[in-house]
């Protein structure tokens, strides 16, 4: 099976590597350092794209898997940049029995994209979460910090034109 390609290529900037070299150079003596140099990398880029890891690894003389490895065991961890518009669909109890998954597909169909991805704009991104906390409102999805609930799949053509 071919890897899929990210669907928005690495743009980091000089100054985003100058920064994060700054870090690894400050933290590289402590013991556990690794997971904190992540932590600050993912706060510069807003994601850990494989191009930061790799700088990460030769700075540490880290081997690539060890920190590929922690940058997917550890759900903090993005690995694909967020989109301006980031969607998130509650598949919870109560909204994946009120039709949340199907509503997850369509969005995935309508943006050709798949959970943890960015559209190739970077206008929407889509992640999967287990509850939003508003188990009346099931099915329920964010986008940013509006929740939009009670809803069908025939709503989410609607609700995403606002977006466009």
């Amino acid at each position: 099976m071919a890897m899929k390609k990210p669907s928005v290529p690495f743009a980091g900037t000089a100054e985003q590597k100058e920064a994060l070299l700054s870090v690894i150079h400050e933290l590289q003596d402590q013991k556990g350092c690794l997971m904190p140099i992540m932590q600050k990398a993912q706060e510069i880029y807003g994601y850990l794209p494989i191009e930061v890891q790799k700088i990460i690894s030769d700075e540490l003389n880290v081997p690539l898997e060890k920190i590929y490895g922690i940058a997917t065991f550890y759900s903090q961890f993005a690995l694909n940049p967020k989109g301006r518009y980031q969607i998130s669909v509650c598949l919870g109890t109560a909204c994946y029995v009120k039709g949340a998954g199907d509503i997850y597909n369509k969005l995935m169909e309508l943006l050709d994209i798949t959970g943890g991805e960015c559209t190739p704009d970077g206008k929407f991104s889509l992640d999967a979460c287990r509850c939003v906390g508003a188990c009346g409102l099931a099915p329920v999805m964010m986008i940013n910090d509006e929740v939009y609930g009670r809803l069908s799949v025939e709503d989410v053509e609607a609700i995403l034109a606002k977006y466009y």
